[in-house]
């Protein structure tokens, strides 16, 4: 019992002087950064620039002369952002001695080109009219389908595309049942037919018998 109550006491007599250790290294570590941040071709100072630490939720903002402070610790990377120009970054030197360390932060602009932007009037009435109707709409399905089914299109498919298997039986048919329906007789002759002359007569029109490319 005797020799617990030894190491109670002990411990209770080293652990002050091992937190006060600690504080005084983490009061060692931390340092009061403070500077200006300026433009690298006029030296002008820059407002609204963010300061933060990277790696933790921890920043500030420079003032309307672009001067700034934060307390940090040593190593951390401080990171600057400001819009229209390019980010920098900067590393706390670990081995400063104090706990002050001032910069001058130059920053260069970042141009951006931007499209051209054309800026017309508005239009009359009678320009927006024009305009209006010589819109030219793509096709849509619909109309894309009337005129693939067009009695012109489909008269050039007629011609270019070859006949398939039920085509081809029901010419066979017809022919045969013609030759039957004459069978034993001199086959009619249409040359006198005045039906049959304005049939070609359209189909002739209609370019039937042109031939193919």
């Amino acid at each position: 019992m005797k020799q617990m109550l030894r190491y109670v006491l002990i411990l209770g007599l080293l652990a002050p002087l091992g937190a006060h250790a600690q504080f005084e290294k983490m009061k060692d570590s931390v340092v009061q950064l403070y500077g200006v941040i300026m433009t690298a071709d006029s030296l002008r100072g820059i407002p609204s620039v963010s300061v933060a630490v990277y790696g933790r939720r921890q920043g500030t903002f420079s003032n309307d002369q672009g001067v700034f402070s934060i307390a940090v610790m040593k190593g951390d990377r401080i990171e600057f952002t400001s819009i229209g120009y390019k980010p920098k970054m900067i590393e706390i030197p670990r081995n400063i001695e104090g706990n002050s360390y001032s910069i001058i932060q130059l920053m260069v602009q970042d141009t951006q080109y931007l499209p051209v932007t054309i800026i017309k009037p508005r239009p009359t009435k009678e320009q927006f009219e024009r305009d209006f109707v010589n819109l030219d709409f793509p096709d849509d399905d619909y109309e894309i389908a009337r005129q693939n089914t067009s009695e012109s299109k489909r008269r050039a498919l007629v011609r270019t595309l070859p006949r398939d298997a039920q085509e081809m039986v029901n010419y066979n048919l017809r022919q045969g049942a013609q030759r039957y329906y004459s069978a034993g007789q001199v086959p009619p002759m249409n040359i006198l037919n005045p039906a049959a002359w304005g049939e070609f007569i359209q189909a002739w029109k209609r370019g039937d018998f042109k031939n193919p490319d």
